[in-house]
C-alpha cells in the first residue's frame, strides 16, 4: 500500500526528444500547426455533415464519427506534448499518465471498430443494394455507434485497471513521448505477466478481429464489383470504397509500426516520430482523403462557403 501511494504521488519523465532540447521551439511550432490543421479539417467534416441534408446518410454519419474520434485521439496527447516543449523537463503526473493511456487506447480501439463498421456499410451498399435502406436504417446506425464506443472503452478500462496496479520502484523515466501501456510495462518493477497476457488477448479481439472483418467485407465487395459488366459501374463502385481503403491502410499501417517496432536499431527519436505520425498526422490526413476526391463533400463545402459570402 505504501509503495502504491508513493507511486501515485510521483511524476513520469518522457525521454523522447530529450536529445533535441535545442530544437524545442521548432518542434513546438511544427506540432502546433499540425494540430490546428487536424482540428480545422475534422471540424470542417463534422460541420458539413450537420449542415448539408445531402450528407445525412449512414456513410457520412460514420464519417463524422471518424472526425470526432480523430479530434479526440490527437487531443489526448498533443496539448501535453506542446506544453512540455515549452519546459526543460517533459513530465506528467501519475494520474494524468494513467488517464492519458486510458483515453488513448479507448479512442484508438473505437476508431478501429468504426472502420470495421464503415466497411460493413460499404458491403451493404454494394453487395446488398436492395436491402441497404433496411440494413443501415437510423436505429441500426445509432446502435452500431454506441457499440463502437463501448467496444473501445471496455478494452481501455481493462488495460488502465491493470496498469494502475504496477509499481515502478523509483524508475519514472518513460522511453516515449506520451503515456501508453507498452512503455509503462518496460519500466515497471512489479510482475507484468497479467498485463502482457491482457495485451495479447485484447490485441486479438480488439485489434485483429475488426481488421479481419474489414478484409472479409472487401473480399465480398471485390467479388460483387467484378460481376459488374459496365466499366463505368465498376469504377463508380470502387470509388465509393477507395477513400475508406486509404484510411484503413493509413491507420492500421501506422498502428502496426507504432506497436510492433523491432528491438534492433531502436531509437527514441524514431519511436517518437512514428508515434507522432499515429496520433497527429493520421487524424490530419483522414478528412483530406475523404474530401479530395468526393464530389458530395466538395459540393457541400462550396454551398457553405457561398452562404457565408452572401451573409
Amino acid at each position: 500500500m505504501d509503495s502504491q501511494n508513493q507511486t501515485q504521488g510521483t511524476e513520469f519523465i518522457f525521454l523522447a526528444f530529450s536529445g533535441l532540447l535545442s530544437h524545442q521551439v521548432h518542434l513546438f511550432l511544427v506540432v502546433l500547426v499540425a494540430y490546428l490543421a487536424t482540428l480545422m479539417s475534422n471540424f470542417m467534416i463534422i460541420t458539413l455533415v450537420l449542415l448539408d441534408s445531402h450528407l445525412h446518410t449512414p456513410m457520412y454519419f460514420f464519417l463524422s464519427q471518424l472526425s470526432i474520434l480523430d479530434i479526440c485521439l490527437c487531443s489526448v496527447v498533443v496539448p501535453k506534448i506542446l506544453v512540455n516543449f515549452l519546459r526543460q523537463q517533459h513530465t506528467i503526473s501519475y494520474n494524468q499518465c494513467l488517464a492519458q493511456a486510458f483515453f488513448l487506447i479507448g479512442f484508438a480501439g473505437c476508431e478501429l471498430a468504426l472502420l470495421a463498421v464503415m466497411a460493413y456499410d460499404r458491403y451493404a451498399a454494394i453487395c446488398q443494394p436492395l436491402h441497404y435502406a433496411h440494413l443501415m436504417r437510423t436505429k441500426v446506425c445509432i446502435q452500431l455507434s454506441v457499440a463502437i464506443w463501448l467496444w473501445g472503452f471496455l478494452h481501455s478500462a481493462i488495460h488502465a485497471a491493470l496498469a494502475s496496479r504496477l509499481d515502478f520502484c523509483g524508475n519514472h523515466q518513460v522511453p516515449h513521448i506520451f503515456c501508453d501501456v507498452p512503455p509503462l510495462l518496460k519500466i515497471a518493477c512489479s510482475d507484468t505477466w497479467v498485463n502482457e497476457l491482457a495485451n495479447h488477448i485484447t490485441s486479438i479481439f480488439v485489434g485483429l478481429s475488426p481488421f479481419l472483418f474489414i478484409i472479409l467485407s472487401y473480399f465480398y465487395i471485390l467479388a460483387s464489383i467484378l460481376r459488374i459488366h459496365s466499366t463505368t459501374g465498376r469504377r463508380k463502385a470502387f470509388s465509393t470504397c477507395a477513400s475508406h481503403i486509404a484510411v484503413v491502410t493509413l491507420f492500421v499501417g501506422n498502428g502496426c509500426v507504432n506497436y510492433n517496432q523491432p528491438s534492433a536499431g531502436y531509437s527514441l527519436e524514431i519511436d517518437a516520430l512514428i508515434s507522432t505520425m499515429f496520433c497527429i498526422v493520421t487524424p490530419m490526413l483522414n478528412p483530406l482523403i475523404y474530401s479530395l476526391h468526393n464530389k458530395e463533400v466538395k459540393g457541400a463545402l462550396r454551398k457553405v462557403l457561398n452562404c457565408w459570402k452572401s451573409a
